[in-house]
């Protein structure tokens, strides 16, 4: 059984301010992919959201190419990993437009994932990302 971990991070300088996404992919402990980029002004929460979007997007390229069985996301937002995982209730029109990509995207993935919220210190690698465009 191969499981894919996948860390995600997105930041924002001012919130709304100019913003990063930050996105690393493991198979065991092996780097697969690692990627960051501006995304124009957006706030702390849209960054994250973004970051997930960004990587289930490019899960969903790659795939294929492993022999992936389930897949662990992780990251430091606890906002954003309780209104993935349906704990939180979501009142802003434009969350609710992430939940519906991210559902459509699980969909069509077709595979296993699970959302977990971790440490700000154990998302090193995707915060790394994030601020090297800081």
């Amino acid at each position: 059984m191969t499981t894919l971990k996948i860390y995600t991070d997105g930041g924002s300088k001012g919130n709304p301010g100019p913003a990063t996404i930050g996105v690393v992919f493991f198979i065991k402990s092996k780097k697969i992919l690692q990627h960051h980029q501006p995304i124009g002004v957006a706030t702390n929460n849209d960054a994250e959201y973004q970051a997930l979007i960004f990587a289930l997007e490019k899960l969903k390229e790659i795939k294929n190419q492993y022999a992936i069985d389930k897949i662990i996301f992780h990251s430091d937002s606890q906002l954003l990993i309780n209104q993935v995982n349906g704990f939180y209730k979501i009142k802003n029109g434009k969350i609710k437009e992430y939940i519906l990509k991210i559902k459509i995207l699980e969909q069509e993935i077709n595979l296993p994932i699970v959302y977990k919220q971790i440490p700000r210190e154990k998302n090193k690698e995707a915060d790394k990302m994030v601020n090297q465009i800081f």
